[in-house]
């Protein structure tokens, strides 16, 4: 049996360790020495030298291989088909993209009803299909849930979508007073494994990340967080009160009626819920006959919380003259998970630092100088304030002091995006008039934050969701 010097690659209790390939080809070059009765030149630019050169580059290329499969039976490290593998030892599927959600106001006359199905159409001529049928009340209006029939990424900017598209008698008007959560691409190698090991608590009752995973199985929920209060006192916890003994559900998309049901077959019996959305389970899998015992189920559509961007980019003869637009659809991408990467989530922190890899693989003009970001959760001033137009009163001063530059957000997502403050008029920090940006629809008095991309690092309530608009990603080059 012949022998060779090229060591071999060892399989042990550490994993798959594959030798260096300076000693492939000292292997590659001793056995062309004993080959040939020795005395070649072991110079790399000799005949010898780049055989030897050969032999190990192509030994090297199958060892980093077997290397690369063999890290894909972990779980952490699996990525395209063999994610899939060992997803459907759970019985999981990859989700397929999702679609942007967003809650419209729906305004017309007492009762008429607005049917699943109905449609509207945005802006940028995207449409948009109702979710969940309602009947508009006694104020006029009712806001249900449109997901866009395109699935993808696709921003729905507050205010965009404003044109009913199937006339139904007695429904006037549409509008979104909040950016839409934005959708998903074909899901990522990070969120599926989040989901993996969710699964494995599904079949469980009484147990949070049982909840958590089955409201996150509910077609079209996007990301959903859970947390409870086991004390008999209300307790505040990411900036949420939660009542005593109770369990709080932050959803994003999704079907009311599909969610309610998730949360009630997986939570504790007489553990209450929270939340200002509000529906009625019915116990019909138990053997009752009609009327069946009723339950009400409180949960949250989690609120957009706008995050902004200031990225520097150094100014170079490199640089396109697109840049601006190449790095906001690559930050917005990446926020949605569309990189590969996890997606900006319900009460998850967001790193900067997460969003310099997207950026500079734009292309080797992408040389960043600064990433920050910023939202109303770090704010640099805090006031009640109301806005028509291009004019802001500032009725009552709270923290810090009104800037220009400063973005202005709201709680709710009436504030326009990208709406910054232009200049002082009366007001020189505290309370006076100041003028914006950007044209606002009239919004009364209310609670508002002046806000700079300046932070490394933003929080995010239990009940927010990040959203992100192009509007609210400023790039300079420097």
């Amino acid at each position: 049996m012949s022998s060779t010097a090229i060591p071999r690659p060892v399989l042990g209790p550490t994993g798959y360790v594959a030798p260096a390939e300076s000693a492939l080809y000292a292997g590659a070059m001793a056995d062309l020495q004993a080959a040939f009765g020795g005395g070649l030149n072991p110079g790399p630019k000799t005949p010898q030298g780049q055989l030897a050169t050969s032999l190990a580059a192509l030994i090297g290329n199958i060892n980093d291989l077997f290397l690369f499969y063999v890290s894909q039976t972990d779980p952490a490290y699996a990525r395209g088909r063999m994610q899939d593998a060992i997803g459907r030892i759970y019985f999981l599927e990859r989700r397929p993209a999702q679609p942007t959600v967003v809650q419209a106001v729906c305004i017309g006359l007492d009762g008429v009803t607005i049917p699943a199905g109905a449609l509207a159409r945005a802006d940028d001529d995207n449409l948009y299909v109702c979710q969940q049928t309602g009947t508009i009340g006694p104020s006029g209006t009712i806001t249900l849930p449109f997901a866009c029939t395109t699935p993808g990424p696709i921003a729905c900017p507050a205010g965009a979508l404003s044109t009913i598209y199937q006339a139904i008698a007695g429904w006037d008007t549409i509008t979104n007073p909040q950016d839409g959560v934005l959708g998903a691409a074909v899901e990522g190698r990070a969120d599926f494994e989040i989901r993996r090991r969710q699964s494995v608590a599904h079949n469980a009752t009484g147990h949070l990340p049982a909840v958590r995973g089955a409201v996150l199985s509910v077609d079209g929920v996007i990301d959903a967080f859970t947390v409870q209060n086991d004390t008999n006192a209300p307790q505040t916890v990411g900036g949420y009160t939660l009542a005593g003994n109770s369990i709080y559900v932050s959803v994003a998309g999704g079907e009311a009626d599909a969610i309610a049901r998730a949360i009630w077959t997986r939570k504790s019996p007489g553990c209450g819920t929270n939340g200002s959305t509000t529906v009625t389970v019915l116990d019909t899998a138990s053997g009752y006959s009609p009327p069946y015992p009723a339950y009400e189920v409180r949960f949250d559509y989690a609120r957009p919380l706008p995050v902004l961007f200031a990225v520097e980019i150094k100014n170079s003869a490199l640089v396109p003259s697109d840049a601006t637009q190449q790095v906001q659809a690559a930050l917005i991408a990446a926020f949605a998970g569309e990189d590969g990467g996890p997606r900006a989530r319900i009460g998850a922190e967001i790193l900067a630092s997460r969003y310099y890899d997207p950026v500079q693989a734009l292309g080797p003009w992408a040389r960043i100088v600064s990433l920050r970001i910023g939202a109303s959760t770090v704010p640099a001033a805090t006031f009640r304030g109301a806005l028509d137009g291009t004019q802001l009163q500032v009725i009552a001063a709270g923290s810090g002091a009104l800037a220009v530059g400063q973005t202005i957000l709201d709680d709710v997502g009436l504030v326009l995006p990208g709406t910054r403050v232009a200049a002082l008029a009366t007001g020189t920090g505290g309370a006076g008039t100041y003028a914006l940006s950007a044209s606002n629809p009239a919004i009364t008095s209310r609670r508002l934050y002046a806000a700079r991309p300046d932070q490394f690092r933003v929080p995010v309530g239990i009940d927010q969701v990040p959203s992100l608009s192009a509007a609210n990603i400023v790039v300079t080059l420097v």
